[in-house]
């Protein structure tokens, strides 16, 4: 190592990485056995050297400046490329570990990835798993994630997506609505319904259902309703549920309620058309180990043969 870059700036930058990670200098120190002192005078000659600010300094505590953001991304990539260099000549490169931090939006994070955490954890013991739930859009190298799950394909070259599944989409209503109402027998019928509309959050406008032909076309089937969800798709399968009508969500997120007769799939026929999951990250060199499996144990549970 050159004498521009020794040890010892290594040992500041991992712990600004720290002083980061935990949201100021104090926890950092804990979390490391030294003074906040220590920690603050650490960054400061590596804020010295580099001539940038990293962290915007009040009484109460310390944030990241947008030269701080950006210098922590690279040293957390840099940190985790040393991390797997020293893996690799110990032998130790198979062996997933560290904190892995995923968002995933709200229907796949409760319906299809929260039941698959205990057999992930239970196999690879020395990842920590940071899961955070929400339907927000995110940037990787801001929020700092290694993975996010969505809905649709990407178009964005610096990700790689890896589908998980096509995920089908089925109409259901509660038993007591149908026998109030009637059941549909086709399209038209559905005029006579009550329907309930899910609002797309990116756009302001409702998403059309989607039904499969006979010849396995996709058939859109848009309408205006005076029952619409905004925000939170899980809204409208209780809704549903509570006997308020028909409403279109994917199979695996209406199986717990069918299963305890809750409800009810109508126009069974024309279901069956799909929407695409991804797993994303950021192209790098170098794909963590833990990242890695972790995609791996989603690919096996999503599986054809596992979907239910």
């Amino acid at each position: 190592m050159s004498r521009a870059f020794d040890s010892v700036q290594l040992g500041s930058i991992e712990l600004f990485c720290k002083a980061a990670e935990l949201g100021g200098f104090t926890a950092a120190a804990e979390t490391l056995g030294l003074t906040p002192a220590a920690v603050s005078r650490s960054v400061a000659r590596l804020e010295e050297r580099l001539g940038v600010r990293l962290f915007t300094r009040t009484t109460r505590s310390v944030r990241l400046t947008s030269d701080g953001q950006l210098y922590h991304a690279q040293c957390q990539q840099a940190l985790e490329q040393i991390a797997e260099a020293e893996r690799a000549v110990t032998g130790q490169q198979s062996v997933p570990k560290g904190v892995l931090r995923v968002s995933v939006g709200t229907v796949y994070g409760h319906h299809r990835l929260v039941p698959l955490l205990p057999g992930f954890m239970a196999a690879f013991r020395e990842v920590e798993v940071e899961m955070n739930v929400s339907n927000r859009n995110i940037d990787f190298v801001a929020d700092d994630y290694d993975l996010a799950i969505r809905l649709g394909e990407p178009r964005d070259s610096r990700l790689v997506a890896r589908k998980l599944e096509d995920a089908t989409l089925g109409v259901f209503a509660s038993p007591a609505y149908l026998a109030r109402q009637g059941q549909p027998q086709t399209l038209d019928d559905l005029q006579h319904h009550d329907l309930i509309q899910f609002v797309r959050p990116s756009t302001g406008r409702p998403m059309p259902w989607v039904f499969r032909g006979s010849q396995g076309e996709d058939i859109p089937f848009n309408f205006n309703s005076r029952q619409r969800i905004h925000e939170d798709v899980l809204a409208g399968l209780g809704w549903a549920v509570a006997g308020g009508g028909l409403f279109q969500i994917y199979h695996f997120v209406a199986a717990q309620a069918v299963q305890a007769g809750h409800l009810v799939e109508v126009l069974p026929s024309l279901g069956g058309s799909t929407r695409p999951f991804y797993a994303l990250y950021p192209t790098r060199q170098h794909l963590s180990a833990r990242v890695r499996v972790f995609v791996d144990h989603l690919l096996n549970a999503t599986g054809p043969e596992n979907r239910h």
